[in-house]
């Protein structure tokens, strides 16, 4: 088989572009209090705040809508460096934190550098600055090595992005569709919000199959492409069981 037929047999993975500003971010009950602590900045009660919440729940927007929050909060506008944990090293926390009197630090776990995190916590504490956290789960649940470390993380306020209801599914399903620029009919959308799992990994799982099944067979979004969608991420589950 030629090449150029391969190509035409099988739709291309891409990702669509992601719009991470206020304006974009969906606000709905399992989120107000995450997005209402961020713009309480900079009359935090702590230096520092972890937001947590499932996979896909919209943690790396909000880390964006701070740094947007933050720079429009100053007389001098600057960049809000967001850097994932696992980048922390001893060599660079010194430096991170001259540069960066407000910080994003991302998924943070326990299988980070502690020494390196013990470190810039006690930089941004101890000689000034602002830090944001986002984790799946809140420190007090998390097992860190280093003791110190763990301590300090727990006096940290914490608040929580929780699952997703009917009305933030609604609106996350459609905005993902929009973002591959995909119609679907109310029919559709109000059999997908009604059988989907509740979560919002799931959701975006569930958008880019139905789009690699439409694109492949070159048809519009229906229910059956939908079911078959379903039924395609079921399995999925089922074989990483066993």
């Amino acid at each position: 088989m030629k090449m150029a037929d391969r190509i035409k047999q099988f739709p291309l993975k891409f990702r669509p572009k992601a719009d991470f500003g206020r304006a974009d971010f969906m606000v709905n009950k399992c989120n107000q209090k995450a997005l209402q602590a961020i713009e309480m900045w900079p009359n935090w009660p702590f230096f520092a705040l972890v937001l947590y919440g499932p996979q896909g729940c919209g943690k790396s927007h909000l880390a964006h809508v701070f740094a947007e929050h933050a720079a429009s909060c100053t007389e001098r506008p600057f960049s809000v460096l967001i850097i994932n944990a696992r980048a922390l090293n001893n060599q660079n926390v010194a430096r991170i934190h001259m540069e960066n009197p407000c910080l994003v630090v991302e998924d943070l776990t326990p299988k980070v550098n502690n020494e390196a995190l013990f470190h810039l916590f006690n930089l941004y504490q101890n000689e000034g600055g602002y830090v944001m956290f986002t984790a799946e789960a809140a420190p007090a649940r998390m097992r860190f090595k280093l003791p110190d470390l763990q301590s300090r993380l727990n006096m940290v306020p914490t608040v929580a992005i929780e699952e997703p209801d009917d009305e933030m599914l609604t609106m996350l399903i459609v905005k993902l569709f929009n973002d591959r620029q995909i119609m679907i009919s109310p029919e559709v959308l109000n059999y997908i919000v009604q059988n989907m799992q509740r979560s919002f990994s799931y959701a975006r799982r569930l958008v880019e199959e139905v789009d690699m099944i439409s694109l492949a067979r070159k048809r519009a979004v229906t229910m059956p492409i939908v079911k078959e969608a379903m039924q395609n991420l079921d399995l999925h589950v089922q074989q990483e069981l066993f």
